[in-house]
């Protein structure tokens, strides 16, 4: 999402699968990526992580193990600070709000050392042959990581915009130079559907002023990648649906999700999606049993890896919300930011919705205790300035 924004849709990490008349970086098909990708999908972060290393010792100075590290270290930031929920960033507040943000800077520092070392060893393949399609998609694919990192961890939108075009001229060059190569689609797709979405105030936002993109143009590259990638099929797919979410075509995008949740049944990202994207359809009641479907599968021995069911309540709350049962509403808001290793934004979050809801249900007293644990949690944000005029007024509905 584009200076900003590409960065903000890679969700998961590159699906591997075989297409003929179709060319990939051979090492996308290692046996040991393959195993790697395999436990990244079921949300075992650390797997990925150790399985990416021995891969990445094994290849030195190869940009694509490094960039596949990057990836993995990456999503697993993401995941740490619960910001790989879709709603966080399903409209445009995410631009312009002030938000919590828990940044670690040992992990930030080894994603932008992985970052910076994938882009240096394709500059020296690519000084030796400027025409190394290999080296040009690693190149790519880190910048629109780090570009990612920077967009929704640091809310460098400046700086991430001037990544992903670089990274999106990477990859248009990589489909000049072999147009088969159709994971190098979904870099420039979702360049272009980004830049092709935006309204006009927030291109003026980004340094967009100027720069022109094709939704349907976009939408084609991404699906393409999604239909023959090897190493991005998933990822294609899984934005296509944020995508389609954002255009309110939620029964499309709900065929999207569950294919992917079949093929990944224990995924958890996926399973709190489908809930997502029905409770956005207005499926009311449908909307709160898939959410505590999902309680329940984790109730489960091991059925999730690792799920941040913070999340899930966050959603319950939503969907109950919207049925206007409020007081069930509050409580599971009140879930969401009590759970142990909840992320900051959703923790502010959660409790200005809890607030919102006890006023609504005529609780004043418990209304106050969450705003006031909103601000003091992130006195700085937008949603502790929302607090604050709640705490003036009671919340009456919108």
């Amino acid at each position: 999402m584009r200076g900003l924004g590409w960065g903000i849709v890679l969700l998961g990490a590159a699906g591997l699968c075989s297409a003929s008349k179709v060319h990939t970086n051979p090492l996308n098909r290692d046996p040991l990526v393959r195993d790697a990708f395999e436990h990244f999908y079921n949300l075992d972060y650390p797997g990925a992580v150790e399985r990416f290393e021995r891969f990445h010792a094994a290849h030195p100075g190869d940009p694509q193990p490094t960039a596949l590290l990057l990836e993995a270290v990456v999503f697993q930031e993401l995941y740490r600070q619960d910001l790989l929920d879709t709603t966080f960033y399903a409209n445009d507040g995410f631009l312009t709000g002030r938000h919590a943000t828990s940044e670690d800077p040992k992990t930030r520092d080894r994603i932008l050392a992985l970052a910076d070392e994938t882009v240096d060893e394709a500059g020296l393949r690519l000084g030796k042959n400027p025409n190394d399609v290999d080296a040009l998609y690693s190149r790519g694919w880190a910048r629109a990581l780090k570009c990612t990192y920077l967009a929704m961890v640091q809310r460098g939108y400046g700086a991430g915009f001037r990544l992903a075009t670089k990274a999106k001229d990477d990859g248009v060059r990589v489909l000049q130079l072999d147009p088969d190569y159709v994971d190098a689609k979904l870099v420039v797709g979702v360049y272009e559907y980004v830049v092709g979405a935006l309204p006009w105030p927030f291109k003026l936002l980004i340094g967009f002023a100027g720069v022109t993109g094709s939704k349907s143009r976009g939408l084609e590259m991404i699906t393409d990648a999604g239909n023959r990638g090897v190493a991005t099929s998933v990822e294609a797919r899984t934005t296509i649906a944020l995508f389609l979410r954002r255009e309110a075509r939620y029964k499309e995008a709900v065929q999207v999700v569950r294919k992917l949740k079949s093929e990944y049944p224990r995924d958890y990202l996926f399973s709190l999606e489908e809930a997502n994207l029905r409770k956005d359809a207005g499926e009311g009641m449908g909307a709160v049993a898939a959410y505590r479907e999902i309680l329940a599968a984790n109730a489960k021995p091991d059925y999730y890896y690792s799920a941040r069911m913070e999340l899930t309540y966050f959603g319950l709350g939503d969907a109950l919300r919207g049925q206007r049962h409020y007081g069930e509403a509050a409580q599971s808001y009140e879930e969401a930011a009590g759970a142990r290793n909840v992320g900051p934004e959703l923790k502010i979050r959660s409790l200005v919705a809890a607030g919102q809801c006890h006023d609504l249900n005529r609780e004043r007293q418990q209304a106050v205790k969450d705003y006031q644990a909103a601000i003091d949690n992130g006195p700085n944000t937008s949603r502790a300035d929302t607090a604050r005029k709640y705490l003036r007024n009671a919340y009456a509905g919108s």
